[in-house]
């Protein structure tokens, strides 16, 4: 598995999430951590200029959908 699979399953990993889950990932909960940890690397990369090209409009959908998500009560 090359490096843009695992990175396209990752984010298509986090995307199912996201929209099943209709929330981000948790930093509350051990087995969302991966998720978050990726989201974290990706969001430092692509700050500092060093994220694909390619990568960054995906990306950058994904950080669209997660302000959806933002601070969700969720008791409501």
């Amino acid at each position: 598995m090359t490096q843009d699979e695992r990175w396209l399953t990752r984010y298509q990993e986090v995307v199912g999430f996201i929209e099943a889950n209709h929330r981000n990932p948790s930093k509350h909960r051990i087995e969302e951590h991966d998720m978050l940890n990726w989201l974290k690397a990706n969001r430092k990369a692509m700050n500092a200029g060093k994220m694909r090209p390619e990568r960054v409009e995906a990306f950058g959908r994904l950080m669209e959908m997660m302000e959806e998500y933002k601070r969700k009560n969720q008791y409501e």
